[in-house]
C-alpha cells in the first residue's frame, strides 16, 4: 500500500517556504504554536467568502507580521480600510498584545492554487452539486488556465451513501516524487448534513525552477555539454601523420 507525504513538507528548503517563519527557545516553542493556529483559524473564520489560499506569520522581539494570500483582496481590506483595523486589533490580543502589521497579497490565477480550488469543491458539496461533477469542472478549469497536471481526491459519505468511501480524477502528469517539480497542495472539508468529506488537490505548474535557470539543472546540463567538448579535443589533439589521418574516421565508425 503507497504511503503518501504532504506535498509542501517534502519540498521545504528546495522550492517551498515555512508558513511560520520564527525562532523560538524550546520553553517558547508551545506558546508560539498555539498561537499561530489561533491566528490561522481566526483569519479563516474572518475571511470565509475572501478566498484565503495561505496565511504566513512572521516573529521579531515584539513584533507580528501577518501576510494574507487572497484571491479577493477587497472584502479582506474593508470600505476604507476598516476590516484591516480590527482583524490588526483582534491578532494583537491573540498574540499577547505585540505590534501587528498585515501584508495582503493578491492571487492572480485562483483557478491554479490548490487550497482555493479545494475549497471551491467543498463549497460546491455543501450546496449539494454532484461532487463529480464539481470535481470534473475543476480540473477542466485548472487545464484550460495552464496546469500541467492536476489530481482531485474526494473521501466520506459521498453522496449520502450508508458506506464511505474514496474517488478520485486525474488529468495531465502529477510527479510527486520529483523535488524540482513545484507540486500545490491543498486540503479542506466539506459539511454536509450526513458527515464531513474530504478534499485534496494536487496541482502541477510545471517545471519552474529550470525556466527560472537558477541552477537546479546544472549537473545534467553540464553533463550534456562534456560529451560534444572531448570528441572536439580528440578530433584536434593528432597533428600529423597517421594519427591525423585516422582522427576524421572516429565520428565515421561511432555512427556506424
Amino acid at each position: 500500500m503507497g504511503q503518501k507525504t504532504n506535498p509542501i513538507g517534502f519540498r521545504l528548503a528546495v522550492n517551498k517556504d515555512w508558513r511560520s517563519k520564527w525562532f523560538a527557545s524550546r520553553k517558547e516553542f508551545p506558546h508560539f504554536l498555539a498561537s499561530d493556529i489561533k491566528i490561522r483559524a481566526y483569519v479563516k473564520e474572518k475571511l470565509r467568502l475572501a478566498a484565503i489560499s495561505k496565511v504566513v506569520i512572521e516573529r521579531a522581539w515584539n513584533s507580528l507580521r501577518v501576510t494574507i494570500h487572497t484571491a479577493r483582496p477587497g472584502i479582506v481590506i474593508g470600505r476604507k480600510g476598516a476590516e484591516i483595523e480590527t482583524m490588526t486589533a483582534d491578532i494583537s490580543k491573540l498574540a499577547d498584545g505585540k505590534q501587528v502589521k498585515i501584508d495582503i497579497i493578491e492571487i492572480k490565477n485562483a483557478d491554479i492554487d490548490a487550497q482555493l480550488v479545494a475549497e471551491n469543491i467543498a463549497m460546491q458539496i455543501e450546496r449539494r452539486i454532484s461532487f463529480r461533477r464539481a470535481m470534473k469542472k475543476a480540473i477542466q478549469v485548472a487545464m484550460e488556465q495552464g496546469a500541467e497536471g492536476i489530481r482531485v481526491r474526494c473521501a466520506g459519505r459521498l453522496g449520502g451513501a450508508e458506506i464511505s468511501r474514496a474517488e478520485w480524477h486525474r488529468e495531465g502528469k502529477i510527479p510527486l516524487h520529483t523535488l524540482r517539480t513545484p507540486i500545490d497542495y491543498g486540503f479542506t472539508e466539506a459539511h454536509t448534513t450526513y458527515g464531513i468529506i474530504g478534499i485534496k488537490c494536487w496541482i502541477c505548474k510545471g517545471d519552474n525552477a529550470n525556466e527560472k535557470g537558477d541552477g537546479n539543472d546544472r549537473p545534467r546540463r553540464e553533463r550534456r555539454e562534456r560529451a560534444p567538448r572531448r570528441d572536439r579535443g580528440a578530433a584536434g589533439q593528432p597533428e600529423g601523420g597517421e594519427a591525423a589521418a585516422a582522427a576524421p574516421a572516429a565520428p565515421v565508425e561511432s555512427n556506424a
